[in-house]
């Protein structure tokens, strides 16, 4: 398919902030350093947000990994602490394990809280190229055991935890899932938002949305490159999750997906791939939209319906399992 065909896929709206996005000429990340790129993103995120919901508690603190470090998590919660404890998402941001922050999802993460009633954690794992593959694979991984085992002092009901993600932080949620799985450790939900699910970028939708659709393949090239050690890493299905041996018995998904995104393919072939083991799945596809519509509420409709379809995957999820005691 050609790009104008492609093109004609976009809502209005959505037509209309490639318009201005290209009118703006702002410099692709590929075209940047890690740094200067990190700051570029940071300095949109939020131009195209919903206004910032207010909440009762919103707290930093600090999460043991590997290596003897410590990783920033943010605290979001409706709530003050009580006897109630409350459910809670471990939340993982975008940004091709390259870029994103905290700060970058906040408005996003202060949404899920306010609309599902949860608390969610949001998790600043490594980036690289100064940390490479496994590095944020094993950040998530810490930061959901650590999580499991100290919610109580939150606050939070260690038995209703959930896991989620956008982009390489649905890639991130994906793999806690298995790991999750593999010891143990009961998760409600996976929230996979248009994850990155494929060893390599060949599926029909990188062909036809690869300039001109937000995420564009040279920036996913660049932000892999940067990412892997060896293109045998790409084979590993932490970072591809569709080569995952076996995913029968991991936790319900909740997987929404842009229609006109690079990764929509995979996405599908992940969802398919998990209700062939039997794993429920609620597939949600939101057509003329791209990668980032989820950040863009101001503007687009698609991104609120988006909110509040997670958020009541989520209560679902969490209003099936008994509070903790």
């Amino acid at each position: 398919m050609r790009a104008g065909s492609s093109q004609a896929l976009l809502t209005p709206v959505m037509r209309d902030v490639l318009s201005r996005m290209a009118r703006a000429e702002r410099p692709p990340f590929q075209t940047l350093t890690p740094e200067q790129a990190r700051a570029a993103y940071e300095a949109g995120a939020d131009v195209l947000e919903i206004p910032k919901p207010i909440l009762a508690r919103v707290e930093d603190f600090s999460i043991p990994v590997q290596g003897g470090q410590k990783i920033t998590a943010r605290l979001y919660a409706p709530s003050a602490v009580s006897d109630a404890m409350l459910p809670v998402l471990l939340y993982f941001h975008g940004g091709g394990f390259t870029v994103g922050s905290i700060a970058t999802h906040d408005v996003l993460c202060r949404q899920l809280s306010h609309l599902a009633g949860c608390a969610v954690v949001s998790v600043d794992y490594r980036l690289a190229p100064e940390y490479k593959f496994p590095t944020a694979a094993h950040d998530a991984w810490d930061a959901l055991q650590w999580l499991a085992a100290h919610a109580p002092s939150l606050g939070l009901d260690a038995l209703r935890l959930a896991v989620g993600g956008d982009s390489a932080g649905g890639t991130l949620a994906a793999m806690c899932a298995v790991m999750a799985r593999d010891a143990g450790l009961p998760v409600a939900l996976q929230l996979l938002i248009y994850p990155g699910c494929a060893a390599h970028q060949d599926t029909p939708s990188h062909q036809k949305f690869a300039q001109g659709f937000v995420l564009e393949e040279a920036q996913i090239t660049w932000f892999f490159n940067l990412y892997v050690r060896s293109p045998a890493d790409r084979d590993d299905w932490r970072f591809a999750p569709l080569n995952t041996p076996d995913v029968d018995g991991v936790a319900p998904a909740w997987v929404g997906l842009a229609e006109c995104d690079p990764l929509v393919d995979e996405g599908v072939m992940y969802a398919d791939k998990l209700r062939v083991a039997g794993v429920p799945v609620d597939l949600e596809i939101y057509r003329g939209v791209t990668h980032e519509f989820i950040k863009m509420g101001r503007i687009t409709p698609e991104a609120r319906q988006a909110h509040l379809d997670a958020a009541k995957a989520l209560r679902q999820a969490f209003n099936n399992l008994a509070p903790s005691t």
